[in-house]
């Protein structure tokens, strides 16, 4: 089975709100998808996203009845933190979790609408750097850009990619780009939903690492 399919995202409800157990529990399985991308400096973000989905992990047991859905936290957390807020717990945990959710989600549209590099149709570098460039690097100073900027070089081909996705199985690109588009579905809606949740909550940091 598809490394994307075994643990897809569920529909949201037409509110969008996002119930913070089944949220967790998806974006739990997601880590493993950055060893997909071979090169060690993806490291980093699969990392980062365990520590914060850890992070707000840690929030919600403390009380799984009052921080139900992701918008409870941040309102939680905002009434009492005051000045600190959003640069802190799970808000700010949270911040940096959907922007490592965008990575993916842009890489996996980009290769299924069919983007590449004509001349090198069997590399992702085209799609990688699309997703780290919307996605990331306006948060990262320009040393962390440099090391990033090398790993994007040492992208996989495609069809190795692919297979890795496919947890080794020998599928066709097709059928692959098929589970991928699928998985985008619910997937796409729920990190939109984040998104439009810190701008309508006025959540959202600029400030670079």
């Amino acid at each position: 089975m598809s490394l994307l399919l075994d643990n897809q995202f569920t529909e949201l409800p037409p509110d969008k709100s996002v119930d913070t157990k089944i949220f967790l529990e998806a974006v739990s399985h997601l880590p493993p998808f950055f060893d997909c991308l071979g090169s060690t400096v993806f490291s980093v973000i699969k990392s980062d996203i365990n520590g914060n989905i850890t992070k707000i992990t840690a929030v919600y047991k403390k009380d799984p009845a009052k921080y139900a859905t992701l918008q409870d936290i941040l309102e939680a957390e905002r009434e009492a933190h005051a000045a600190e807020w959003p640069k802190v717990g799970a808000t700010l945990a949270l911040m940096w979790l959907k922007r490592g959710l965008r990575f993916i989600q842009i890489l996996l549209q980009s290769l299924a609408d069919g983007e590449r590099d004509e001349n090198n149709p069997n590399l992702i570098k085209v799609n990688v750097t699309k997703a780290y460039e919307q996605a990331l690097k306006r948060y990262h100073g320009w040393i962390v850009q440099k090391i990033f900027n090398a790993a994007l070089i040492a992208a996989p081909y495609k069809s190795n990619f692919l297979k890795a996705l496919s947890k080794g199985e020998e599928v066709k690109e097709e059928d692959c780009l098929a589970n991928v588009r699928q998985f985008l579905v619910n997937y796409t809606a729920t990190v939109d939903a984040i998104y439009e949740m810190y701008t309508n909550l006025n959540a959202e940091l600029d400030y670079t690492v």
